[in-house]
């Protein structure tokens, strides 16, 4: 095991004057699978950029992999998806910027295309590969931005929404993609219904940008009255049956509120 992002009283103060993260003390072992959460404008974008060392904090520290505070020196494993899926498309076509990553770190060619094929293929991209990106949709766009990441097979994922603005056959593509990941992996999102499918632990940054709960999965999106409190809502399935039953057996998916309702049939 052993850690891989270990943030130290990280805050980050824009140039208005705004903080937009305080004091946060946060560590991810190797293989963890973290969800970090917030109701928009709570800081989680910016705490994903600090974290992934795309901006200096204004005050603490990020060390990665045990090793470095510097994080160009670890660029390679580490992949970062940024809320706007323009941030990544940027070449004449789907096809380099999905094999942009890989020729930067001098994957060799026949291997970074068997990857840019079964990403395309797993993603639905097969018939967009030739296309400019411009002339993507937004769901395009975000599946092409999420193969650009996963094409270079980082130890380390940090992806902001990567389930956003796409139809519901390819979420569960990006869903497969998540879970399949062998290294560590953190979401970064406001919506809790696909957290109980992809994380153990739950992180919830609060709306003065500070974490407010560090917690497993089943402890924070069962607490009802935490998520509320910091602008979000519990997942669909602890909101139906709460009240019905205790707290340690509520439902965090909808495959298992039906699980218990077809047991309760019997």
């Amino acid at each position: 095991m052993g850690p891989v992002i270990e943030a130290q009283g990280l805050s980050y103060e824009y140039p208005d004057g705004t903080t937009a993260i305080r004091n946060v003390d946060t560590t991810v072992e190797r293989g963890e699978r973290v969800a970090v959460v917030g109701a928009n404008g709570s800081g989680k974008s910016t705490l994903q950029l600090a974290l992934g060392g795309l901006i200096d904090p204004s005050t603490g520290s990020v060390r990665y992999f045990g090793e470095t505070t510097d994080a160009e020196a670890v660029r390679e494993r580490l992949g970062v998806l940024l809320q706007d899926p323009d941030d990544y498309l940027f070449n004449a076509t789907v096809r380099e910027d999905i094999e942009y990553g890989p020729a930067q770190l001098g994957v060799p060619r026949d291997v970074a295309e068997r990857r840019v094929d079964r990403l395309a293929d797993q993603l639905g991209l097969l018939d967009l590969l030739d296309r400019p990106p411009f002339r993507l949709s937004g769901g395009e766009k975000q599946r092409a931005a999420v193969a650009s990441v996963f094409a270079f097979d980082p130890n380390v994922l940090l992806l902001d929404e990567p389930f956003g603005a796409v139809d519901p056959q390819y979420r569960e593509r990006i869903l497969d993609l998540v879970t399949d990941h062998e290294g560590t992996f953190l979401l970064f999102t406001p919506s809790l219904d696909m957290v109980p499918e992809v994380a153990e632990r739950v992180i919830l940054v609060g709306q003065n940008g500070s974490i407010v709960a560090d917690r497993s999965v089943r402890e924070v999106l069962t607490d009802s009255s935490l998520l509320v409190e910091n602008g979000l809502r519990p997942p669909a399935p602890v909101e139906m049956f709460e009240g019905v039953l205790d707290r340690d057996e509520l439902p965090l998916t909808v495959s298992e509120a039906r699980r218990y309702l077809l047991k309760r049939e019997q």
